[in-house]
């Protein structure tokens, strides 16, 4: 094939470094904020934290982050060419956000700044907690590392997981120890009596059985009695809630088995959950917005606490005023001042970057809060208006992938509890009378329809189906066994009681 010269015309969009950093900024929830604001602080010495309290100065309007207007002011390459068109009292003039801290200062009054302290829980992991445990057994070393190798086995509920055989070669690969599958049972029987009882079980029907033994030792009562009987023989039946079988086979009364399951079912299925926690994200909430009805008028504010006022270093200016004043600029002097010119800007595509975060959030938040505002004056989910990423980004004038990425991790805290940006975000359902209603909306009456049933004779999805049509929606029945199961709702059968 011969090779040839042509003119082709494409139509590229290229993202530049600033719309990156928006995009990964705007998805990055206010718990970590604090982190990514940090880690810039280290990589670019030019950027410090500013300890005085100035006014915020707001962009008036949100940038989209696939907007590549006015980008070009900052482009750098880092040549020769481009050091021979710096102006240097850009970067060298005191701009009114630069006043020094002695200026603004007031010694007759206090530091009224808000400490900005991070709460730390002081816990004993679940790892921990079995080691303490797993020290007060008199074990030779041999045991004690096969002890070790099975608690560091262990999962986050409580559960062993591992086949005897897997840890037997584990043990052996890695530990360089010879041991059988019979000594790996042995002392997982030493750990199953460890607290909190359940755990190092292999499964859930183990796991609860292993706690009904631990409180038989202490309460020798029939109920506990049959209860183990029922586990070990007619696990599945009572799984799948197959009473009468059960009553049949162990001539049980009603009252009787309704005992029985009552012991069961105060049983804790994850018995390491409830010890230590591991992921310190999940322990904690911090929401990203703030919503106050004030007399009727909703009021929206942005939590900027791990938000800190950021500003371009003086040291970095200082350098620049000293380079402007001599006379003579050699090489090196050269290299110096591109080097701080590129950290100046670098910091300056930041600091304009959080600041267009925090604007963009605000901006999108506020077109969410009108959209639901019946919901944020009453807190009643049934007032929920449908609402899709494609209507809050026809109001905002924004991608509808920037809204996604504002609306992704982010909480907004309300009088009626603390909310994912995500639940107001629902399809829409129509009435009979062609009014459109949030699915939301129709979720919460299934879910109050359930709620309200009779125990004994649980709703089918038939029935169900009959009700909110008789409420004037207009809804199959497969559309209602897809809600409940969204709704974690289980079928009628499992949720029948005695």
């Amino acid at each position: 094939m011969a090779l040839s010269q042509g003119l082709h015309q494409k139509l590229l969009q290229k993202l530049s470094p600033q719309q990156i950093q928006l995009m990964k900024l705007l998805q990055v929830p206010t718990a970590n904020l604090e982190e990514r604001i940090k880690e810039e602080l280290e990589e670019n010495p030019a950027l410090e934290q500013s300890n005085e309290e100035t006014d915020e100065q707001v962009l008036d309007e949100p940038r989209d982050e696939f907007d590549s207007s006015d980008e070009e002011d900052y482009e750098l390459d880092g040549s020769e060419d481009e050091y021979d068109n710096i102006d240097i009292a850009e970067y060298v003039s005191d701009s009114d956000d630069d006043v020094a801290d002695y200026r603004t200062r007031d010694d007759n009054y206090g530091d009224h700044e808000e400490q900005k302290t991070t709460p730390v829980k002081l816990e004993t992991s679940f790892y921990e907690l079995l080691l303490q445990q797993l020290g007060m057994l008199k074990l030779d070393e041999k045991r004690s590392v096969i002890a070790e190798q099975i608690v560091g086995s262990i999962d986050d509920d409580g559960y062993l997981r591992r086949e005897n055989s897997a840890i037997v070669n584990d043990l052996a690969f890695r530990q360089n120890i010879e041991s059988s599958e019979q000594e790996v049972e042995d002392i997982i029987h030493l750990i199953q009596q460890f607290d909190p009882p359940g755990i190092c079980a292999r499964d859930l029907q183990e796991c609860l059985l292993i706690q009904l033994r631990h409180k038989q030792k202490t309460n020798s009562s029939k109920d506990i009695e049959q209860a183990i009987v029922i586990l070990e023989k007619y696990f599945d039946e009572f799984t799948k809630k197959h009473y009468e079988k059960i009553q049949r086979s162990l001539s049980l009364n009603d009252d009787d088995l309704k005992a029985i399951i009552q012991q069961i079912i105060k049983l804790n299925p994850k018995p390491g959950g409830n010890v230590g926690e591991v992921n310190k994200a999940e322990t904690y909430i911090v929401p990203d917005f703030f919503i106050l009805n004030n007399n009727g008028k909703l009021e929206l504010t942005l939590n900027s606490r791990n938000a800190p006022d950021l500003r371009i270093s003086e040291g970095y200016r200082d350098m620049l005023k000293e380079y402007d004043r001599g006379s003579k600029k050699d090489k090196r002097q050269k290299e110096a001042v591109l080097f701080i010119k590129q950290k100046i800007d670098a910091a300056k595509w930041f600091i304009d970057a959080i600041k267009q975060r925090q604007n963009t959030l605000l901006h999108t938040m506020n077109a969410i809060m009108y959209h639901q505002e019946e919901f944020f004056l009453t807190g009643d989910e049934t007032n929920l208006k449908p609402m899709i990423l494609k209507d809050i980004a026809e109001k905002t004038d924004l991608d509808i992938s920037t809204v996604s990425r504002v609306a992704n991790s982010k909480f907004v805290q309300t009088e009626f509890g603390t909310y994912r940006l995500k639940f107001f975000f629902s399809e829409s359902l129509s009435t009979e009378s062609g009014e459109e209603v949030s699915t939301r909306e129709v979720k919460k009456i299934l879910f109050d329809l359930v709620e309200a049933e009779e125990k004994r004779k649980p709703l089918s999805d038939e029935r169900l189906t009959e009700l909110l049509q008789e409420k004037g929606y207009n809804i199959a029945r497969r559309t209602v066994a897809k809600y409940r199961e969204q709704l974690n709702i289980p079928v009628a059968r499992l949720r029948k009681q005695l």
